[in-house]
């Protein structure tokens, strides 16, 4: 059964008059929780995008960036979109929820983060109010400033990542402890880690621009020591 089926048996509740929000709750546990990683990262794209009418190419390919989508499954992406869009709830509240079904686990919800950065830069722009939107969201889900500016680094166009933001760490931070903050990211953006977070099989493909950026920002600060 594809996620997108999943996906689609979770909505069905939708009928019996419960929100996304709703679903969210009860999707707190493996292997729903990849259901509910899935449904938060299109809900608040979706919230993030404003969309109206009906989804675009431009905007499945943006989930692209983030799922694995079989063509069969596009329909069943923009239905997401689509409720996600329609939903009564604002996108403060909608993120409230999302940080309360995923507690204090903050790399399940940097995971999050990583695909609505995906989805922000699609287009190849990084709007003002994309920013302003993420910065908020970040905040809700308590992801710390130093963290959202090692995300943002990573994907604001035509600026070049400081190694030392990607790594958490300063340029006086010893060296020594500049390879454990290293070592330690590399461990925890595993895949099997993302997966043992939520993070569905689809979207694995969120771990190797990560791990790319990360291992080029070591080897930044490394042949510069």
């Amino acid at each position: 059964m594809s996620l997108w089926t999943r996906i689609s048996d979770a909505l069905s509740a939708l009928a019996n008059g419960e929100s996304l929000s709703d679903i969210l709750d009860r999707l707190r546990t493996p292997p729903e929780r990849s259901v509910a990683f899935a449904i938060a990262v299109i809900g608040l794209g979706a919230k993030m995008a404003k969309a109206d009418g009906l989804v675009t190419r431009d905007e499945v390919a943006a989930f692209r960036e983030v799922f694995q989508i079989a063509r069969d499954d596009e329909a069943g992406a923009a239905r997401v979109f689509n409720l996600a869009r329609q939903d009564v709830a604002g996108f403060e509240e909608y993120a409230e929820r999302i940080k309360s079904m995923f507690k204090e686990e903050e790399g399940a919800l940097c995971d999050l983060m990583e695909g609505l950065f995906h989805i922000a830069i699609a287009d190849g722009v990084y709007h003002p109010n994309e920013d302003i939107f993420l910065e908020r969201v970040a905040e809700i889900f308590g992801i710390s400033q130093a963290g959202f500016a090692a995300l943002r680094s990573r994907y604001v166009p035509d600026a070049e990542p400081d190694p030392y933001v990607v790594l958490g760490v300063s340029p006086d931070t010893p060296m020594a402890d500049i390879r454990k903050a290293w070592r330690k990211l590399v461990r925890d953006n595993h895949p099997d880690q993302m997966i043992a977070r939520g993070v569905p099989q689809e979207a694995i493909k969120l771990a190797e621009k990560r791990m790319v950026d990360i291992n080029h920002a070591w080897e930044a600060v490394n042949q510069g020591g």
